[in-house]
């Protein structure tokens, strides 16, 4: 029953058109970006559309979310950038970026770190998640929530992952953050770091051998066409953060605000019954799309591989914090 509610809620989502019009304009218009494409399946969508339309219904008449997919503001670090001068009002940015301007969001990063997705949300909204959003804050950024991106998993040309002496020498493109590089780096790969607007290309043109990436974006950004091996490695949570500029939400009436804020938590709960509810239904699509799929056989044998990454960032991230999520992880 659950299943069926929340792709009820997302299809709901996705077939609300905008009450606004040219000639009835709200009394504010709010733009909102992110890079990946509008499908009904890609996580960065489903949190944007989720959204406006919970913000739109709250104050009708009154506000707008203009939405801007598939990178027409920019890739992630532009729309990061954005938010923070006030050129952009809200995005929907994946955690590595965030982690650039904010190091202690590093520790969302840390390969596998979480076990679930339930572990995860206990850290993103608890103690520690609220912790991560006040360091952000005080660079000019709001956090209105993170929602689920889903597990990250490597995909590649060259052959299934099932230990880590299979990800040895293999090119992967990994995003311009050094947790990646260097978790990549300590599996024995050789990581890439690229901006995504390159990499389906890089793919196409054997540039890069393979890449990790949540499933649900593999199969909405088409990379089975390009791409033989899904391997569910799982090897980190990927959190993509509903995000504000600090100084366009000031700017707004107190009561806006509010809606704002509230529209955020509720389009968070939206978004992740939603995208867990899909998970099975991608899986099937990219099966069928000729894509081969496995599991890895010990994931003891990758954790203990990548162990110096928790070391080399516990600093940056601060070791009360890691300790912390740590616990709460353990505890769950």
């Amino acid at each position: 029953m659950q299943k069926k509610l929340a792709i009820v809620l997302a299809g709901a989502v996705f077939a609300t058109a905008s009450i606004f019009s040219a000639a009835n304009a709200a009394e504010f218009e709010l733009k909102l970006a992110w890079l990946t494409a509008d499908s009904p399946t890609d996580p960065y969508a489903i949190t944007a559309h989720a959204f406006k339309e919970e913000l739109e219904a709250a104050l009708p008449g009154r506000v707008e979310v203009a939405l801007f997919p598939n990178r027409q503001l920019g890739d992630d670090k532009e729309i990061l950038e954005g938010l923070q001068f006030g050129t952009i009002d809200l995005g929907v940015i994946t955690n590595a970026v965030v982690a650039n301007l904010e190091p202690a969001y590093q520790l969302v990063d840390l390969p596998f770190l979480f076990g679930n997705a339930e572990q995860a949300h206990e850290v993103l909204d608890g103690p520690v998640g609220q912790e991560l959003a006040a360091n952000l804050q005080s660079k000019g950024v709001v956090s209105l929530g993170a929602a689920e991106g889903g597990f990250r998993n490597m995909i590649n040309n060259t052959r299934p992952v099932r230990t880590p002496k299979d990800v040895v020498g293999v090119k992967y493109r990994t995003m311009q953050n050094p947790v990646f590089i260097e978790m990549f780096s300590s599996l024995g790969g050789s990581p890439v770091p690229m901006a995504w607007g390159e990499v389906f290309t890089a793919m196409q043109q054997g540039t890069v051998d393979g890449l990790e990436i949540p499933t649900s974006v593999v199969n909405s950004n088409n990379f089975a066409e390009v791409t033989r091996y899904l391997s569910f490695t799982r090897h980190t949570y990927s959190a993509i953060h509903l995000l504000m500029s600090e100084r366009n939400l000031e700017r707004l009436p107190e009561d806006v605000q509010q809606a704002v804020l509230a529209a955020g938590k509720a389009a968070i709960t939206t978004q992740r019954m939603s995208v867990a509810a899909a998970e099975s239904d991608v899986v099937k699509a990219l099966t069928d799309a000729g894509m081969q799929i496995n599991d890895i056989e010990d994931v003891g044998a990758f954790r203990a591989e990548v162990g110096p990454v928790y070391e080399r960032f516990e600093a940056s991230i601060g070791s009360d914090l890691m300790k912390r999520a740590l616990d709460a992880v353990s505890a769950k």
